[in-house]
């Protein structure tokens, strides 16, 4: 629009032709449109509803259904019905009822895929806020007839740089362009990422490494599509690419190194999330592999995040790679002279009471050694669980052990010294240390 052309406010066109009856057709015509779009937008619910859920990319609420489906079907209505009665009359009902339906369809979208890609929280509810204040501004200046005005003040309010110019105008539509496209690109990759959830169910390492890669690519796609949009020559990033790969070779080889580990760990199956691995002082599950460091819960609770980098070049011990049965061996000590048959069964029998030994293969009570104060006795028995607490199953076996050695009198050697007197009384050691 011209600047020196007087200001359109579509309320006052409105106002000035309230009553008349060109105004009752455009009202007939706008309920008919939006009874017609409500039996369209049922029927096609009804449909997806009969589809199954795992076939479809969007999933809908009844509630949902009317804040998208409705206008979605409405809007494409209006454009016809006004381009064909704006021959024969007026349309100013009209021209408000577009702008009033588009900036509500384009709130509920934004915010069903907002709600799609961020978890509910503070960020979630400020986003929300945000992107319905700034349209129903948006809406509100057109209305008005300021909008044009409104974005010529933006756009003189800049620099030149070369021959591109930034201004107030550019950046905000850069920002909003940037973050419309990066949601639009995690949104996509969760779609992607749900879809191979369902194809490779068991193959969570390779699902990993795909989902990853497949959101990094669309991130950075939405940023090579948003930058042009402001007028930035995606070319100038060849400098920066450059900059970069000598900060990689420099300071961040590795930051790099780990950020390569970590895709080489997902995709070579030699550890996996729920895995139980020792490295070096750390033993634990993994609970998580991201893209720079891997997440070991230990036993106890506590969680250590180790640099990709050190899982590929250090040995690592992983208990369930191939098998999650693990051996377990509990050391007793019974006095010489004690019945070993009835110590095997008490041992046997604390085990079946903890409950959460395996069957196959079977608990056995090895006689391990003579030692110098008893005689060294193994309870050797196979778990499937050793993500669970081993501490607290030993201290379960110890305790229905130590009842069964009350109950059957068996003892539990301590340390003894047997002193041989070589002399009289009085005799001292020849050498020091020697007994009397």
């Amino acid at each position: 629009m011209n600047r020196a052309e007087p200001i359109e406010n579509l309320l006052l066109n409105l106002a000035d032709n309230l009553g008349n009856r060109p105004m009752l057709l455009e009202l007939g015509v706008l309920a008919a449109l939006t009874a017609l779009s409500w039996l369209l937008m049922n029927l096609l619910r009804k449909r997806a509803d009969g589809a199954r859920a795992e076939n479809r990319l969007i999933h809908l609420s009844p509630p949902e259904w009317s804040r998208l489906a409705l206008p979605a079907g409405l809007l494409p209505m209006l454009l016809v019905g006004r381009a064909v009665l704006e021959h024969w009359q007026a349309v100013h009902l009209l021209n408000l009822a577009l702008p009033l339906i588009g900036s509500f369809f384009a709130i509920q979208a934004v915010l069903h895929l907002l709600r799609r890609v961020f978890k509910p929280g503070r960020t979630l509810l400020s986003l929300q806020r945000g992107v319905s204040w700034l349209v129903m501004g948006g809406a509100v200046l057109h209305i008005t007839g300021y909008l044009d005005a409104v974005i010529a003040a933006l756009d003189g309010i800049g620099f030149h740089v070369g021959d591109q110019h930034l201004s107030l105008y550019t950046g905000l539509v850069g920002l909003l362009s940037l973050g419309a496209l990066i949601t639009l690109a995690l949104w996509i990759a969760k779609v992607v990422e749900s879809r191979l959830a369902t194809a490779m169910p068991g193959n969570i390492n390779l699902r990993m490494a795909l989902a990853k890669m497949t959101r990094g690519l669309l991130i950075l796609l939405a940023i090579l599509i948003a930058l042009p949009l402001v007028g930035i020559d995606i070319t100038v990033l060849s400098v920066f690419g450059g900059a970069l790969g000598v900060g990689l070779g420099l300071g961040l080889q590795k930051i790099a190194a780990n950020y390569v580990s970590g895709f080489s760990l997902l995709l070579d199956q030699s550890i996996r999330i729920g895995d139980i691995v020792a490295v070096g002082q750390y033993h634990g599950e993994i609970t998580r592999i991201a893209t720079r460091y891997t997440v070991i819960r230990s036993l106890d609770g506590s969680e250590n995040i180790i640099p990709n980098d050190t899982l590929i070049t250090s040995a690592v011990v992983n208990h369930t790679l191939a098998n999650r049965d693990n051996q377990l061996v509990l050391p007793v000590q019974v006095a010489y002279g004690t019945n070993l048959d009835a110590a095997k069964r008490v041992m046997l029998e604390a085990l079946a009471k903890a409950g959460n030994s395996l069957r196959e293969p079977p608990p056995q009570v090895q006689l391990s050694g003579f030692g110098d104060n008893g005689i060294h006795l193994d309870l050797v028995f196979w778990i499937d669980r050793p993500e669970s607490s081993q501490r607290r199953l030993r201290s379960d076996i110890n305790w229905a052990i130590w009842e069964g050695f009350q109950r059957e009198e068996i003892e539990i050697p301590f340390p003894q010294r047997v002193v041989h007197l070589a002399g009289a009384a009085g005799h001292l050691p020849s050498r020091p240390g020697e007994a009397r």
